[in-house]
């Protein structure tokens, strides 16, 4: 009996389902959740636009979120060989999801470097007066001439952000190395509570400053007449789709280590809910911090609101210094709240490339451990050096707008219109969930759903061919852009074809 057959056969199980609960919704709520989803409110109709939102979480979201949960439970196993078992000829979709996320986990780390520098940077206030100089001159060391003129200016590697994202790397190592139950349960046990605790004192101080009573207004201010936009409605669904971790693999391998008797629906209403209260309390501190800052400076919100890297670490180091007082802890909470926000979803990530290796090549945990994070280290090594921004901004966008929303939309189309085992996973939700699945769940993801991924998918690509994203130049956005894009799908391709079976037989008597 292979190492893999004995592994299957004890599958890791998650300890307690607080513990499970606990690091699904460290998955969901990551970066997005607090630097992006206030500035999409604030764009598109402000407290209008919950409704959209709410409507593409009942209609896409939690539909997906709730098939993955009913994939990975039944089938018990990673997802390339739970696609297998769907359709023969799909296992590279699996595969595509757990290289998207491989390539994701590769500069979301750099990012959490950031956050440690900044962490640090709060003592004393060490970014200066001009924050965005800092930041991009200072620190990361881009090239002064910008886009699109210093895209391919490589550069060598910073050691100012070198090193922090090498103690990321390291602090996530130890977590992955030490197993489901002791490493990212345990951590999400800690972190998770921490994380809240850590937001709602940020909220709690930046209602309280001068201006926040404005910044709320220009946040929570209803335009009804944006719902007739369907910009708005993309952005909705693009927020609840990025923001639940759906599509690239985590919740299928989350969802295989739950015990039999697991109410499934239950949860992903839990964890959906729970992502979407996270992202509205993070708006109100935002955008409560943004109206101080704006009274500071005698301009309005909308002069200061930005979305992204330039909100985390270019305007929120000048609210920052702009506090009346204990300016190092508002600093310490924010940057450690975008640092804890972020380590759960890179366990998260990781973690489902780590079970699809594991089962494909029969390696132990700690041998699959060391190839995913040592190769995905030395790939993230070309988001330190100068063009660095560049690149990270680039390959984002082409992920997410791309590599995401195509897998996702594959998947809907896989379970049920090809292999046609949508009865069969609701008769399996059913048997397990208080809540039980029927026609909205059925009709979401027989049309609704795909429907939305594919004009989504038409919107993004028409938007391409309008502008050059962010001004970068046409060469960079597709060696680095696409060619992100088309190596994942390459890779995965290549995965697929090797003889291996990509799980073990004696797990298939579970399904049943």
């Amino acid at each position: 009996m292979s190492s893999t057959t004995k592994d299957e056969v004890v599958r890791d199980q998650w300890g307690t389902k607080l513990g499970f609960l606990l690091a699904a919704i460290g998955s969901a709520i990551g970066l997005g959740n607090i630097w992006r989803y206030p500035y999409v409110v604030y764009e598109n109709g402000g407290g209008a636009f919950l409704i959209p939102y709410f409507v593409a979480l009942a209609t896409a979201g939690l539909p997906i979120l709730i098939l993955e949960y009913s994939l990975g439970h039944r089938f018990r196993q990673g997802t390339p060989a739970t696609f297998q078992d769907l359709s023969k000829r799909w296992q590279w979709l699996g595969w595509w999801q757990s290289a998207i996320a491989f390539g994701i986990s590769t500069y979301y780390v750099v990012i959490l470097g950031w956050c440690l520098s900044f962490i640090y940077y709060s003592f004393g206030e060490q970014w200066g007066e001009d924050t965005g100089a800092f930041f991009i001159g200072d620190y990361l060391a881009t090239s002064s001439g910008g886009a699109p003129d210093g895209f391919w200016d490589m550069g060598g590697l910073q050691l100012k952000v070198l090193i922090p994202v090498l103690i990321a790397w390291a602090m996530i190592y130890v977590l992955m190395r030490r197993g489901l139950s002791r490493g990212i349960e345990l951590a999400s046990r800690v972190l998770m509570p921490t994380l809240i605790i850590m937001l709602i004192l940020i909220v709690i101080r930046a209602v309280t400053l001068d201006g926040a009573a404005e910044g709320l207004n220009v946040l929570l201010t209803p335009d009804f007449g944006a719902l007739a936009d369907p910009g708005v409605w993309i952005a909705a669904y693009g927020q609840v789709f990025f923001s639940l971790s759906i599509a690239f693999a985590i919740m299928i391998v989350y969802s295989s280590y739950l015990p039999r008797k697991t109410d499934l629906s239950n949860s992903a209403l839990i964890v959906g809910l729970s992502n979407a209260g996270f992202e509205f309390l993070a708006a109100i501190g935002v955008f409560a911090a943004l109206g101080y800052l704006a009274a500071q400076n005698g301009v309005g919100v909308d002069e200061v609101a930005e979305s992204g890297v330039a909100l985390a670490f270019i305007v929120f180091p000048q609210v920052i210094s702009a506090l009346p007082g204990f300016n190092a802890l508002f600093g310490v909470l924010f940057f450690g709240a975008l640092f804890f926000a972020g380590i759960t979803s890179m366990v998260s990530i990781l973690e489902c490339v780590v079970a699809a290796i594991r089962e494909k090549f029969d390696m132990s945990r700690k041998a699959a451990v060391n190839w995913i994070c040592g190769v995905a280290a030395i790939v993230s090594m070309l988001y330190v050096t100068r063009g660095g921004l560049f690149y990270l901004d680039t390959v984002d966008h082409f992920i997410n707008a791309y590599g995401l929303v195509v897998a996702g939309l594959a998947e809907v189309v896989l379970v049920v219109w090809i292999a046609k085992k949508l009865t069969e996973q609701r008769d399996h939700l059913n048997a397990v969930s208080f809540v039980k699945m029927g026609p909205w769940w059925t009709i979401s993801l027989k049309f609704v759903t795909p429907i939305l991924l594919t004009f989504m998918i038409v919107y993004s690509f028409w938007q391409e061919l309008k502008d050059n994203y962010e001004g970068y130049p046409g060469s960079g956005l597709l060696v680095i852009g696409v060619g992100a894009v088309v190596l994942t799908l390459l890779l995965a391709l290549a995965l697929s074809l090797n003889s291996r079976d990509p799980h073990n037989d004696l797990t298939r008597s579970f399904k049943e």
